[in-house]
């Protein structure tokens, strides 16, 4: 009998290991990281090119190109794509990121070979009809001007405008002229420009076998087009430091964020840092949680991110709180960042943080289709294949001297900006 009067034994995790994709070349030549786990007959296929803003050649074409390559094809109006797919029970997603643009499908196994002809046909001859680019402009410009009514909102616009400059691929903003500017014409030459052959990856992951990866290559392995794109100068000339004050009449609380530039998953010192953020404000039992949401009731929830791109990264603590708590929480969260500069962590917290990561760390290997994500990380941002392994032992052996060590590098008031948003 299972004696339920006592909890259950709680292992710590030692080792994670990545499971290595094969891969395999199609005719064309692109690569294809195939992830071949699970029970279930379902297939989840990723392509993504290098697409994103710093290729760019107008502001939001990425993000509108990305969009609209579902809307209609040559051979397809996009009312057709929808209901052949929605016939197979497949699923079609565009997730947005900075850097790539990419195309996601599910779908059963049993039905691959009769979607992937449509998912092909997307990628070799899209039309982004002007109907459909009109409706996505509208569509966005309202999404924006409602947007714009949230102090949060604004606040994550603004710092990462005065962390990276107004004219960044990372740092520009959207607005509703930029979307009104948005041609036709813009979407087909950055579709020529970056979705190429010779500009793509291809992630495959699910219970794949011999079937799938030959009808993989007779559809998306005959594709020609080539065209690999240049990035943009991606030279960060904005202050590194400053203060901004953004009046918004009537909001019952004011939207702050506090953060600076650093960099991407290629530094030595991001592992540690990943650490370091976690204890700040990574996670629920984080200090500050404890300290403005616990202790002072000032927040329902308060963080801090470590937010990597493929070429530079930015941190940032944010939070929205009563206007008149506004001086005593920033007040806090220096206070928070000093303690970890002046005194090392101790072995019980970072005991917990390190079980919490490993923890999370677990989960990204849950099946197939996390373990091909990770993957795809690994692989657009041009880390090593056993960056993970790495990553998660220096998760386990990090010391609290290194986080004093890091804390007092990179938490040091004068190195950041400032951002209020409110009354």
């Amino acid at each position: 009998m299972l004696d339920r009067t006592q909890p259950p034994y709680i292992h710590t995790i030692d080792h994670l290991e990545l499971p290595m994709p094969d891969i395999v070349h199609l005719d064309n030549g692109i690569p294809v990281y195939v992830t071949s786990m699970g029970t279930q007959d379902v297939i989840r296929l990723e392509i993504v090119f290098d697409a994103g803003r710093p290729f760019e050649k107008k502001r939001l074409a990425s993000r509108a190109t990305a969009a609209l390559l579902k809307e209609g094809t040559e051979r397809h109006n996009a009312a057709e794509l929808a209901e052949t797919l929605d016939f197979f029970g497949a699923s079609l997603s565009q997730p947005f990121h900075l850097d790539t643009g990419n195309l996601v499908l599910y779908c059963l196994l049993r039905q691959f070979e009769e979607v992937l002809p449509l998912f092909t046909e997307m990628l070799d001859c899209p039309v982004f009809p002007e109907d459909e680019l009109q409706s996505f402009i509208r569509r966005n410009q309202k999404s924006l001007k409602t947007d714009l009514a949230k102090t949060d909102v604004v606040a994550y616009r603004t710092i990462t405008e005065k962390i990276f400059g107004e004219d960044h691929p990372y740092g520009y903003n959207s607005s509703v002229e930029t979307y009104g500017q948005l041609e036709r014409s813009d979407l087909l030459a950055h579709f020529e420009r970056c979705y190429g052959i010779d500009n793509c990856r291809i992630f495959l992951s699910g219970k794949v076998n011999k079937d799938v990866i030959r009808a993989l290559n007779h559809h998306l392995g005959q594709l020609s087009r080539t065209g690999k794109p240049i990035s943009n100068s991606m030279e960060v000339t904005a202050p590194a430091t400053g203060f901004c004050k953004i009046d918004h009449p009537e909001s019952v609380q004011t939207a702050v964020r506090i953060g600076s530039r650093l960099f991407n998953r290629h530094h030595p010192d991001y592992s540690g840092f990943f650490v370091l953020n976690t204890i700040l404000g990574g996670y629920f039992g984080s200090r500050l949680m404890a300290n403005i949401r616990e202790e002072k009731g000032y927040t329902y929830n308060i963080y801090s991110m470590l937010d990597a791109m493929h070429y530079d990264g930015c941190f940032y603590v944010g939070t929205e709180v009563g206007n008149e708590f506004v001086g005593d929480t920033l007040k806090q969260i220096y206070q928070e960042m000093e303690d970890l500069r002046e005194e090392p962590v101790d072995e019980e917290e970072l005991s917990m943080v390190r079980n919490y990561l490993m923890g999370n760390f677990l989960t990204m290997l849950d099946g197939p289709f996390n373990v091909s994500e990770v993957v795809r990380t690994q692989v657009m941002e041009g880390l090593p294949m056993d960056y993970f392994e790495n990553m998660t032992e220096k998760v386990r052996t990090i010391t609290a001297a290194e986080l004093q060590s890091l804390a007092q590098r990179y938490f040091r008031r004068e190195d950041m900006w400032e951002v209020v948003v409110g009354v």
